[in-house]
């Protein structure tokens, strides 16, 4: 299993194999068990029904790593729209944007100001989250993050507990009382660089959010859980309840189109509850990454595949 989670992780950065599976019929209809379309319309529907059910949502258009100041420059206003489009139809649903997409390594400055724009744009009573991406822009990411949420903006950024660095990343960032979603982490890393290992990985999860309940509990900290694990779900409430967190000052976290029964049941229990909605037309990496994390989805593609 672990063999078939590596190829998958290192072909999600194929962009040959990115042309040639996009094309076949199945990998389409596939993925849309993890996304309701690709369009902005399709996740602002999605994102209406499950309001109705008492569950929030967070937007992300999928892509990352482009190239030129123009297309960064076209997210940008993508976003700046979806925003608009989110305050019309009054939806309990935030964004959360990918660095390389606003242009990070196209023009560091720009993708600063694009952020800074996007949080003012969204306002103080809704959260813009930044996403995390593999482990060669944790250090870009945690600066700008810093200097963003310095000014009060309100930000919230994206920890991936499978990286051995993750807990001084943590401690870093604690005096600016931050909002952090805490997530296991899918991308291809080395073994000296993230933990190989699930049951590693698990406990450093549990250590990571212990630490963020501990600072929650003194209102100096906003966690969110990332996480389908609902071993971990379990631990993390026990664990809240008994240094008495204020309701909903913690939020879960789960991906649109994977446990639904658990999704409506955390949120019938009284937890902050947010369906992370993927759309767009740059699937094709995120989808392997998904197949990833869970061995049923891998086995399923593979036989399909076979």
């Amino acid at each position: 299993m672990s063999l078939a989670r590596s190829l998958l992780l290192h072909a999600s950065r194929s962009r040959l194999l990115a042309g040639a599976l996009k094309r076949r019929r199945f990998f389409g209809r596939a993925a849309r068990r993890f996304m309701p379309g690709e369009e902005l319309s399709d996740a602002l529907g999605a994102a209406r029904e499950l309001s109705l059910r008492g569950v929030g949502t967070v937007l992300t258009k999928l892509g990352e790593n482009i190239t030129t100041p123009a297309e960064a420059e076209s997210v940008e206003g993508h976003y700046a729209d979806a925003i608009g489009e989110i305050e019309r139809a009054a939806l309990p649903t935030q964004l959360s944007v990918k660095l390389t997409q606003l242009g990070l390594d196209v023009d560091p400055r720009a993708c600063e100001r694009a952020v800074r724009a996007l949080a003012a744009r969204a306002g103080p009573r809704s959260t813009l989250w930044i996403d995390m991406e593999d482990s060669r822009y944790v250090d870009v990411t945690l600066d700008l993050y810093r200097r963003v949420r310095a000014e009060g903006a309100n930000v919230g950024v994206c920890l991936q507990a499978y990286l051995r660095r993750t807990p001084d990343d943590l401690e870093a960032l604690l005096a600016l009382e931050p909002a952090i979603r805490l997530v296991k982490g899918a991308y291809a890393e080395p073994g000296s660089v993230a933990f190989p290992k699930k049951r590693d990985v698990d406990a450093a999860y549990f250590a990571l959010a212990a630490r963020l309940i501990e600072r929650a509990s003194h209102g100096k900290a906003r966690p969110v859980f990332g996480t389908h694990d609902m071993r971990l779900v379990s631990r993390i409430r026990a664990r809240a309840a008994e240094l008495k967190v204020p309701a909903r000052s913690c939020e879960f976290h789960m991906l649109y189109g994977i446990g639904e029964k658990d999704q409506l049941a955390l949120s019938a229990a009284g937890e902050a509850v947010r369906v992370l909605i993927s759309y767009g037309s740059a699937w094709f990496a995120w989808y392997l990454r998904r197949l990833a994390e869970r061995p049923a989805n891998v086995w399923f593609v593979l036989k399909n595949l076979v």
